[in-house]
């Protein structure tokens, strides 16, 4: 489950317009002078306003330097707490512009950030000084309805994936959210509604175009440059900038059955347990959620239960009475709903118009003890919003090898987070310390962390979160990205040359 704001149609269209106004405005700003830019390693290099007429000249899309139109756009990410600033952005038009936006970070050693959706809530997909590739000019989805493949740009987002799909009766796990972006969340995993039926987003993919560190356009498969297609099933964003991925398509119908039961939170013991039997014996079919929720500002807090089953109408509801039988809630959502409206209903869970911090960690067992530690450290707090969340894996996701994929974590029942929400103009220093605390009282019952919540952990709690699968992956980052060009991730170190 994600927190992100969603833009509706109108506001989408007026985002749109503005894009597409800030590019053709960039392409006709003249480069003024040098700028000062951050390498790779944090040092500053100035960057001569001869190279940035040259590189502008050479991309069909825009270079978009500070203060020029839509720069704001670009550098800004969906948590408004990370505030930082690229010295240069590029919005390719296509992969020719990606091509040349990395061959030019590599050749000036810059700091190098790729943006799809901006979801990375710590920040990832922006940088302080270097160069930001902003894909979000850079989308469409093809589907083929014959061979149930879909083809999408590397900038498109869930719900446009969505759309095209179910317009031929097909679909593939697209996350929970519709404006994520598709590839930060594939290379990472991709956990969604329909994982447990037919694998994570990753375990649909069949193929990958992939703009290396050193430039050249690379085509990844079963067939071809298996290592590299291994390594980005789960490896994130170390390996290059994925420009194409084609995902397999499975048949179903538009209409599931879906939506939230909302109880008070004074229920939580006994609903946290109730969620810990159901979820374990529930089908494939069958995506089941659970949300602890304490907001911002002292209001009541809730207990949310959501589903999403996508079987047989006639096993229905047989599947979910156990739902049924928890007593009347506040909020009953669960109907029959086309599956693209389900997709969109998290997308305004969080307005984004607060600073968060986020940790998480996959378990295996939602058992007394971990249920008791984690009541006995939520606190409400007037200051701040907290909640404590649970996505649904196992299903098809925990029958794939966990060395099959560069993902690891397959017996994993659920992914945990626990999350705080503070005013932007506030010190986040406490509300972070606070949820810090928190989740060392529940650490000790996860096995590793999903790497698309990467945030500030030690480089050997990363490593180490990779598992069985680090040293293979240590070796195929070598191979393709040597100077370690794509760090801001998850990051895989190089071998030292």
């Amino acid at each position: 489950m994600n927190r992100r704001e969603f833009l509706g149609s109108s506001v989408a269209a007026a985002v749109a317009l503005a894009l597409t106004q800030g590019r053709a405005l960039a392409q006709a700003t003249p480069v003024a002078g040098a700028i000062e830019a951050v390498t790779a390693d944090g040092a500053k290099k100035a960057i001569e306003a001869s190279a940035l007429k040259q590189l502008k000249a050479s991309l069909r899309g825009a270079l978009i330097l500070p203060g020029e139109p839509g720069y704001d756009i670009s550098r800004r990410v969906m948590n408004l707490s990370i505030d930082r600033h690229p010295a240069l952005v590029v919005r390719p038009s296509g992969v020719a512009d990606i091509r040349t936006a990395v061959n030019f970070a590599s050749e000036n050693d810059l700091l190098l950030a790729v943006k799809c959706g901006g979801h990375s809530f710590s920040g990832k997909s922006t940088c302080e000084g270097g160069m930001q590739i902003d894909l979000s000019t850079f989308r469409g989805v093809h589907v083929d309805p014959a061979q149930r493949v879909a083809r999408v740009c590397g900038g498109s987002l869930l719900g446009e994936l969505d759309h095209e799909a179910l317009a031929f009766g097909l679909v593939t796990t697209a996350g929970t959210v519709s404006h994520t972006g598709v590839g930060g969340l594939t290379l990472g995993g991709g956990f969604g509604r329909l994982a447990r039926r037919f694998g994570l987003a990753l375990d649909n993919l069949r193929a990958v175009e992939l703009v290396s560190a050193d430039g050249r356009l690379l085509r990844a498969s079963g067939d071809e440059n298996s290592d590299l297609f291994w390594a980005v099933r789960g490896g994130g964003g170390n390996f290059g900038i994925v420009t194409a991925f084609e995902f397999n398509l499975h048949p179903m119908q538009r209409e599931v059955i879906g939506g939230d039961l909302v109880f008070p939170l004074k229920r939580a013991r006994e609903l946290l347990k109730f969620y810990a039997e159901q979820s374990l014996a529930a089908p494939d079919e069958l995506y089941l959620d659970a949300v602890m929720d304490a907001p911002m500002g002292g209001k009541d807090g809730n207990f949310v239960l959501h589903a999403c089953y996508s079987g047989p109408a006639s096993k229905a509801d047989a599947v979910l009475a156990p739902l049924r039988k928890l007593g009347k809630p506040i909020v009953d959502t669960v109907k029959a709903v086309d599956y693209a409206a389900i997709q969109r209903s998290w997308d305004q869970t969080d307005a984004r118009n607060t600073g968060e911090y986020l940790k998480s960690g996959f378990i295996d067992d939602l058992g007394d003890d971990l249920v008791r530690k984690l009541l006995d450290g939520f606190q409400a707090d007037e200051s701040r919003g907290t909640s404590v969340f649970f996505q649904h894996a196992g299903g098809a996701i925990s029958r794939i090898a966990r060395d099959a994929t560069a993902f690891p974590h397959r017996p994993a029942t659920h992914n945990m987070f626990a999350v705080v929400s503070f005013p932007l103009d506030s010190d986040p220093t406490p509300h972070v310390k606070y949820i810090k605390d928190y989740w060392s009282t529940v650490e000790g019952h996860t096995n590793g962390y999903y790497t698309n919540e990467v945030a500030d952990e030690a480089q050997h709690f990363v490593d180490e979160n990779y598992q069985g699968n680090f040293a293979r992956l240590q070796q195929i980052k070598t191979q393709y990205d040597p100077k370690n060009r794509f760090r801001l991730n998850a990051n895989v170190k190089p071998l030292a040359g």
